[in-house]
């Protein structure tokens, strides 16, 4: 016999919404504001490098090579790893030691940023490309810079219960930024011109600093650390050997040479046809005679709110059929979402093909970032977690910024249904080597590999 006594019905229900009442109390803490708030200055920078500069350079009749060689102005988000030691351990004079490591670095870029973003807005690419080439440099370099002390902010800055919430608050507060550098800076640039739109941004940036300048500096964060040696020589050895290669020799370790090699290739190509074909496609938007108020409805604002149910949705098959299952699954309905981009190409200008063209790619392209951001974190030690995802995940940033810089060329050569059939012929080298990772199950945690059926 039971000496617990049964719940009436209700109870178990009454509870459970006790429970997700108290579980969402969180996001009320100020801590979690202050990162959504945060998040929102890191994804800001984005797009004013990204897409709003693609349909900025189409928008004046930039050729679709040009455009397409732009990307490679976003290189610093694949490399930020090389210099993240260095804003996680050097102070600033006299900033370090008045408000603190991560408040210091985070205000100095922050500013410096704006200002970046302004001479972005006010160089002009119809003069000269070589000017907007190297602001948009500047403004991916402080970017992807701050990105390293927004991340290591809200890791020091969250107790270990609040972590989940803070990286949710930190998606929400990312994917607003891009709202406002994409949506908001094309509205702004139908009324004002592109300038006025950039100007805009950059004073958008104040949200960031403000931010920051009224959260304290983590308790948790580490003072300066010296670093043993008998000469600088033997000093920088050391680093590097802390920083740098004990991440990497524990990947090799535990996956073997080779077989670190292909997941590494795995991870570049897993979202290049993705990638190829999402470079494009505010350049075909604007060949097709949408208008920038049309984009910005659609693509920037409609097509945001997909990704983020593609990202819940990608969570759910995580959950259900495990993570290369969620893999597969999205990586299929990434390849085949790029047959959109062909059907708009015939369709033309036409709004509601584009509100399904975008929402297709969106929802598919967040279902699938969701299950690879699951992996990558999957493939690291907990000795490591920090040095080796970033090290992958800036891997992962190749197929976006490098590879796909070839699009506008491949457009010029060969026009556009051509282009899209290739980028979704592209996705088949991802799939291919995802089919081994998978045969291959043990590089990954046992609790990865299966869903909770």
């Amino acid at each position: 016999m039971s000496l617990v006594a049964p719940r009436r019905p209700g109870e178990a229900a009454a509870g459970g919404v006790r429970r997700w009442r108290a579980g969402l109390a969180v996001y009320r803490e100020p801590r979690l504001v202050a990162i959504l708030l945060m998040g929102f200055s890191s994804g800001l920078p984005l797009a004013l490098t990204g897409a709003t500069l693609s349909l900025r350079l189409a928008d004046i009749g930039v050729s679709l090579t040009a455009i397409g060689l732009f990307t490679l102005v976003r290189f610093s988000y694949s490399c930020k790893f090389l210099w993240s030691p260095l804003i996680d351990r050097l102070p600033i004079p006299l900033l370090t030691a008045r408000l603190g490591r991560r408040r210091g670095w985070a205000l100095a870029i922050q500013a410096a940023l704006a200002l970046a973003i302004l001479a972005l807005g006010f160089a002009d690419p119809a003069a000269s490309p070589w000017p907007t080439a190297l602001a948009a440099v500047v403004v991916a370099f402080l970017s992807a810079s701050q990105d390293i002390v927004i991340d290591a902010y809200r890791i020091e800055l969250l107790r270990p219960e609040e972590q989940g919430a803070g990286a949710a608050a930190t998606q929400w507060g990312y994917r607003f930024g891009m709202v406002a550098s994409g949506a908001g800076a094309l509205y702004a640039a139908s009324y004002g011109g592109w300038s006025f739109a950039y100007a805009l941004m950059a004073a958008l940036m104040v949200v960031g600093m403000v931010t920051v300048w009224l959260t304290p500096e983590p308790v948790g964060a580490r003072g300066v650390e010296s670093i043993p040696g008998d000469s600088a020589l033997a000093r920088l050895k050391t680093w590097l050997a802390g920083a740098v290669l004990a991440p990497f020799a524990d990947l090799v370790g535990r996956n073997g040479a080779a077989g670190l090699l292909l997941i590494l290739l795995f991870i570049v190509l897993y979202k290049f046809g993705e990638a190829i074909a999402g470079t494009m496609s505010n350049p075909l938007y604007v060949t097709l005679g949408f208008s920038k108020v049309e984009i910005a409805t659609i693509a920037k604002i409609y097509g945001v709110a997909a990704t983020l149910a593609g990202v819940a949705i990608g969570g759910i098959m995580v959950l259900r059929l495990g993570i290369f299952g969620a893999l597969l699954v999205a990586g299929a309905l990434q390849m085949l979402s790029n047959l959109m981009y062909v059907l708009q190409v015939w369709v033309g200008h036409d709004l509601p093909m584009l509100a399904l063209t975008i929402g297709t790619e969106n929802l598919t392209n967040g279902m699938g970032s969701a299950a690879f951001v699951a992996y990558l974190s999957g493939l690291c030690s907990l000795a490591f977690t920090a040095t080796q995802y970033a090290l992958l995940s800036s891997l992962a940033m190749v197929s976006v910024n490098v590879l796909s810089a070839s699009g506008g060329a491949i457009v010029d050569a060969w026009g556009w249904i051509p282009f899209f059939l290739l980028s979704t012929a592209a996705c088949l080298p991802g799939l291919a080597l995802l089919l081994w990772v998978m045969r291959n199950a043990g590089s990954a945690p046992a609790a990865l590999s299966a869903g909770d059926r």
